[in-house]
């Protein structure tokens, strides 16, 4: 039996990783901070709004009224607009505007009467123009003013406020859970960081993570089982926007997994995305197409059932995903096919659903679910597994299908100094498939 590295090994190095982001991330904070602006000065860049509206989508807004900046909290804020029903029997809605800080006193109120048998997409229209119109006279007492006219023209651009963290959004995740019994301990641990950036030009993610998990078990008579797993990875995105429905990038990754069998794959695929809706409509729905061709360079920790221990493989996919968005939150599909070129029997087909409803500002409830048809796994290895391994899900093993079910609570943070929605190329968390 072999002697595994040791959970203090396994630990050390996820230590390592943690410490490098919590250097790492401040200091890119810092080098993007920007001086405040002088005493008396006036107010930087776009007004800064807080709208007080239950149910609003305000990435929506954002993306629709961009001579502003919508903010997450009234201290932030120099306008307040708060949009509010009007009482029974009238219909409509009531739209105070409240000038904070620079703009102490200047006041105003509007209104939104619906016609008989409006559709609610139609009222929510009709009320943001309302907000538009309201929040001109704010604007128009910014250096904004000489982009101005009775119709916005579009001259001051999304990521044209200052913005400390320069419109990344960072994340560091890190979890142990450890357990123990007279003839039992095991230890899992995980550390991931991720920085994502996005404008209507270009999109970037990113992600380093890392995983160990160790095992021991005492089987009597002076035995003992002893095993641990780990895996490692970083992948990287990049977008380029061409225009209303077009856009190219590529994805790049690396990964070790004892579970999958691979001792390094390293993978660069180009693609390319068609939106059959235009992108500046990516707030309310989107449809698109995207495909990409990936080549991998792989070495297995053992010798395959293919009789390979490393080999070069060229693999394609096509993905069609659909995602509508609504005040309560939004749903979407997405369905792939991919198969390598060396053998098409080789191939995957995948089905991914979810559903997120809006609780609070940043904060949503998710479901998800996922159903694959596997034919691709090219990793599995010759020896098989040990029965100890099966049990304790330590080696992945042959199977035609694989599916997923979960729920849960998310929460967001980072920028807020952004109106910017670029939905190209999805998350960017999918890449070429090797081993799954």
């Amino acid at each position: 039996m072999k002697n595994p590295p040791t959970r203090k090994t396994g630990i050390a190095a996820l230590l390592a990783l943690l410490a490098a982001a919590i250097v790492l991330v401040p200091a890119l904070a810092a080098a993007a901070q920007v001086p405040p602006p002088p005493a008396g000065a006036p107010p930087p860049g776009l007004p800064r709004v807080f709208l007080d509206w239950p149910g609003a989508d305000i990435e929506a807004l954002g993306a629709e009224i961009a001579f502003v900046e919508f903010v997450a909290s009234l201290e932030a804020a120099q306008v307040r607009v708060a949009v509010s029903p009007l009482a029974p029997p009238a219909v409509g809605f009531e739209i105070a505007f409240t000038g904070l800080k620079e703009f102490q006193g200047l006041d105003n109120k509007l209104g939104y009467a619906p016609a008989a048998g409006e559709k609610p997409e139609d009222v929510r229209k009709g009320v943001a123009a309302q907000i538009r119109i309201g929040l001109l006279r704010y604007a128009a007492k910014t250096p904004l003013a000489k982009d101005l006219s009775v119709r916005f023209l579009d001259q001051a651009k999304p990521t044209s406020v200052d913005d400390k963290w320069n419109f990344w959004v960072f994340s560091l995740s890190a979890n142990a859970f450890l357990m123990g019994e007279t003839q039992y301990k095991s230890g899992s641990y995980y550390a991931s960081i991720s920085a994502n950036r996005t404008t209507p030009e270009f999109k970037v993610r990113t992600s380093v993570y890392g995983n160990w998990s160790d095992y021991w078990f005492d089987l009597g008579d002076g035995n003992a089982y002893e095993s641990a797993t780990h895996g490692y990875g970083s992948s990287a995105l990049a977008v380029k926007s061409l225009g209303e429905h077009w856009s190219v990038g590529g994805y790049v990754e690396a990964e070790s997994s004892t579970y999958s069998n691979l001792k390094l794959t390293l993978t660069a695929a180009p693609a390319v995305e068609y939106d059959v809706f235009p992108y500046s409509e990516s707030t309310k729905r989107q449809l698109r197409i995207l495909y990409r061709l990936g080549f991998s360079r792989v070495r297995y920790l053992e010798e395959t059932v293919y009789f390979k221990t490393a080999e070069s493989l060229l693999q394609e996919a096509l993905s069609v995903a659909y995602e509508v968005v609504r005040p309560w939150g939004k749903a979407s599909v997405e369905l792939e096919g991919s198969h390598f070129f060396h053998n098409a029997r080789f191939n995957r087909l995948e089905l991914e659903a979810e559903l997120e409803f809006r609780i609070w500002r940043g904060l949503s409830f998710e479901i998800d679910g996922s159903y694959a048809r596997i034919r691709d796994q090219l990793a599995l290895p010759a020896g098989g597994a040990s029965y100890e391994e099966i049990l304790l899900r330590q080696r992945q093993l042959a199977t035609g299908y694989s599916y997923s079910f979960s729920i849960g609570l998310n929460f967001s943070f980072g920028s807020t100094r952004s109106n910017v929605v670029n939905p190209r190329f999805g998350n960017g968390g999918r890449s070429i498939s090797i081993s799954m």
